[in-house]
């Protein structure tokens, strides 16, 4: 149960904007009691949508805001929104007709009819790309590069002393990346072990239980009709361990599937003599070492977290296939730069400029390291975005960190402060409104994250179906939408207004939550202020961001 009857000290919430409007919404006399008998007859297969009044979730109101433009009667813009990310489904059922098209492109003449440097580029670019038209399978960590690249320098020297000064900020990076290396060496060593005992659960209990059911029907009725009339503790024992299984519908594949994957992680994204760029035949060390890569942004056909995040923000809506993003008056610019492993700095450079250059308005950025080999050149990019006129949003990511005391890339603050006014940093909030308001691995600062957005058990798309995914990469997307329906009406904003505005008019809360924690941490009992997780201190709301847009919207036409 989220509350106890007489919990009163979780009396809620939400104080929005300071301007007040006839509209805006009031939450200040709303009553816990009232609020909980609702919400547990909530419906939250699409609880990203919904409004804490109408539905008694702390969605994004979408579809009130829907409800507040149609009383404008408003006429919209089509955007193009960026999804810098993986590999795309261009042909999934809900989102065909959501794609970007490059009308000054000729399809497959093997020709730079634009003359942008990429050669049929009908829906964007591949930057993962090979000469062979298909992906990179695997690369490296971002920690493993710097090992690699400044191994020579550094490999034989013990003490700071010993480093020429022009020198010791690598040389500091390079014994910060093998501690994350060892690091992650330990983790992956400790999943494979893992999973494997776990196959040897699975297999050892078949076995016994075959016994007494040779056509291998284990039904949780039959499991439990042996464990009645056996004395045995390995019978017993190996029952637990199918129940186990049945509950968490695990097969033998599944966890096979899952050893080879953490595998490959240990052998590929751990290989410091692994060149993860010998299929692209670029220097990722150059920036001017291009094109490289191809315009088959399906890729492998493996990868579904950029179809995920493109149908959050605009699949298609009300046609009753598969979900209802939140504005589909976008055309969605796929350019992947993501595989397994660590983007490379030089991929998500080249994907913003591109972007920039080829008509985006918003740029979402699902993406997150620890490590950035060329943050400059990231950097330079947001900067030229910022110079014309684009928005940019990431992930804050899902290590449960406090980001004012890790780094965390890319970023919009150097040496504490911010370099552009474009940038948007989003963490992730579950459909719990008590003190697990924020999900519990979501990264946080006061001064790197901006906002929170709902980013827990999100419905959308993959390459075959609607399934349900969790992070703050589907935050991320919820806030782009966002920003996207904005502009969409109101087209004379610009991008640091849209921020602004987003930043806000979104949701105070005004209890107080848990912090998300570590892995390898103990979750800190000791509750805090939501404001104190992220610079807004809120939540977006799509219905409180039309309702300042319009108004700041209208002072800028008078």
């Amino acid at each position: 149960m989220l509350f106890q009857k007489n919990s009163f000290y979780f009396f809620i919430i939400l104080l929005l904007f300071s301007c007040k409007n006839k509209e805006e919404q009031e939450y200040s006399n709303y009553s816990i009691h009232s609020y909980y008998k609702k919400f547990k007859s909530a419906d939250l297969s699409n609880w990203h949508h919904k409004d804490i009044l109408d539905d008694s979730i702390i969605g994004i109101s979408t579809d009130k805001a829907y409800n507040f433009l149609e009383s404008r009667n408003k006429q919209r813009d089509t955007i193009i929104v960026a999804i810098i990310d993986s590999e795309l489904d261009i042909t999934q059922e809900d989102l065909k007709n959501q794609i970007w098209t490059n009308k000054d492109e000729i399809p497959n003449n093997n020709i730079d009819d634009d003359d942008n440097g990429y050669v049929d580029d009908i829906h964007g670019w591949n930057y993962t790309g090979t000469k062979l038209g298909d992906s990179l399978p695997y690369v490296n960590y971002e920690f493993t590069r710097i090992i690699r690249k400044y191994a020579p320098l550094f490999k034989n020297i013990i003490s700071e002393k010993d480093v020429p000064e022009d020198l010791i900020h690598k040389f500091y990076v390079y014994n910060k990346a093998l501690k994350a290396f060892d690091k992650e060496l330990e983790i992956q060593n400790e999943s494979i072990a893992d999973y494997n005992r776990m196959l040897n659960n699975f297999l050892e209990a078949e076995k016994v239980i075959s016994i007494y059911f040779p056509n291998k029907d284990f039904s949780t009725e039959k499991l439990d009709s042996l464990n009645e009339i056996t004395t045995d503790k390995i019978i017993k024992k190996r029952i637990r361990h199918w129940k186990y299984f049945i509950r968490n519908n695990i097969k033998r594949k599944d966890i096979e599937e899952e050893i080879k994957i953490q595998n490959l992680i240990k052998n590929i994204g751990l290989k410091i003599d692994f060149n993860d760029r010998y299929m692209t035949r670029d220097d990722p060390d150059n920036i001017n070492d291009k094109p490289y890569g191809n315009n088959n942004i399906q890729g492998t056909g493996t990868l579904n977290h950029a179809t995920n995040v493109a149908s959050i923000i605009g699949a298609k809506r009300n046609n009753n296939i598969g979900v209802d993003g939140i504005n589909d008056k976008v055309k969605i610019m796929a350019l992947s730069i993501s595989v397994a492993g660590n983007e490379f700095d030089k991929d998500i450079a080249l994907a913003i400029r591109y972007a920039v250059d080829n008509g985006a308005k918003v740029i979402n950025m699902s993406i997150g390291k620890s490590f950035s080999l060329h943050s400059d050149w990231v950097n330079d990019a947001m900067k030229y975005a910022n110079e014309k006129d684009i928005l940019i949003i990431t992930s804050a990511g899902n290590e449960g960190h406090n980001l004012s005391k890790v780094e965390n890339y890319p970023n919009d603050m150097i040496k504490d402060s911010e370099f552009i006014d474009n940038f948007i940093k989003v963490g992730n909030t579950s459909n719990k409104i008590d003190s697990l308001l924020v999900y519990s691995n979501s990264n946080y600062s006061k001064t790197e994250v901006d906002i929170f957005a709902p980013g827990k058990s999100i419905k959308c798309l993959d390459r075959n179906k609607v399934t349900i995914t969790t992070g703050t990469s589907f935050a991320a997307p919820m806030v782009t939408g966002v920003a996207s329906l904005i502009f969409s009406y109101y087209p004379n904003l610009s991008a640091k207004e849209v921020k602004e505005i987003i930043l806000s008019s979104g949701i105070s809360i005004k209890f107080d939550v848990l912090k998300p924690y570590a892995n390898d941490e103990k979750r800190d009992p000791n509750k805090v202020p939501f404001s104190s997780l992220s610079k807004s201190g809120k939540i977006v709301n799509a219905y409180n961001a039309l309702l300042l847009a319009e108004k700041i919207s209208k002072k800028k036409s008078n």
